[in-house]
């Protein structure tokens, strides 16, 4: 079979299936049965496929019918330009992040904790950016932290970046110049109701809080209650938020005594960021 026929194929399962972006999602996948880089795909559109590479694509788009994300598939995500491991163990890195990693790099650093690393990705990212900065990336999944390791060494970064077990600030000692986190926040009553490639693929504690607080907030409550022990004077705190939860993680940031409280919007114009910074 041509690689052209090939896409077809795939674009129409998909599109019978309901996938929202059935075209995109063929093409990526069929890049990545082919073993080629997304942009090099037109280029062999009229090359004929060996039964594997078949094979592979078409376990691909069936795992993609089951809305399983492409990035799962695959392996991999891009994110500010460079590419992440990505497993069912961890969140699939979302553009909406990159609104933190933005705020973070606007300001001095030179430590940096992030709390509920996850792949590692907004850690990872900010030492990338910021060649004499340090940083310990903590996550309660030891499967989330074998990840976050793939992707240090990946990058070039293990001298850097530390990773460790904990629940929340349970484990870490010191002061940072910066802690940053995109803890769960979805509420107990809004689970049900996500995209199944979210509820039934990404791993749900880093979803929904511990006791399934019904406004999503149980993370920020107790993350505001620790974070100025481990802020270092003139430190910052930086939270990925739910778009709906601005103004209720800026009071909390305020009841702790953190200064110049703000709520950045990301590129849709929705609250995504809270961020505040200790005397």
């Amino acid at each position: 079979m041509r690689v052209s026929d090939a896409l077809a194929e795939g674009v129409a399962r998909l599109q019978a299936a309901q996938i929202e972006g059935a075209p995109g999602d063929a093409r990526r996948l069929l890049a990545h049965a082919l073993g080629l880089a997304p942009d090099r795909l037109l280029l062999a559109m009229g090359d004929a496929m060996t039964e594997a590479q078949m094979t592979g694509f078409r376990a691909a788009i069936a795992a993609r019918e089951s809305r399983q994300p492409v990035a799962q598939i695959i392996g991999k995500r891009l994110f500010w330009g460079r590419s992440f491991r990505v497993t069912p163990d961890v969140l699939d890195p979302r553009p909406e992040t990159e609104t933190l990693i933005e705020a973070a790099l606007a300001r001095p650093f030179e430590r940096v904790l992030d709390l509920g690393t996850g792949s590692g990705v907004i850690l990872l990212t900010l030492l990338a950016e910021r060649g004499q900065a340090r940083g310990l990336g903590v996550d309660i999944s030891a499967a989330a932290l074998a990840v976050a390791r793939v992707n240090a060494r990946a990058l070039g970064l293990e001298a850097r970046a530390e990773f460790g077990q904990s629940d929340w600030f349970s484990a870490v000692t010191g002061q940072f110049d910066l802690v940053v986190a995109n803890p769960p926040y979805i509420g107990a009553g809004e689970f049900a109701s996500l995209a199944p490639e979210l509820r039934d693929w990404e791993p749900r504690a880093a979803l929904v809080p511990d006791g399934c607080e019904g406004n999503g907030l149980a993370a920020y409550r107790l993350i505001c209650a620790e974070a100025t022990a481990y802020l270092a004077s003139g430190g910052g705190l930086m939270v990925e938020i739910g778009w709906q939860q601005g103004a209720a993680v800026a009071a909390l940031f305020a009841q702790a005594g953190l200064r110049d409280v703000a709520v950045l919007r990301d590129l849709s114009g929705k609250d995504r960021v809270v961020t505040g910074r200790r005397d």
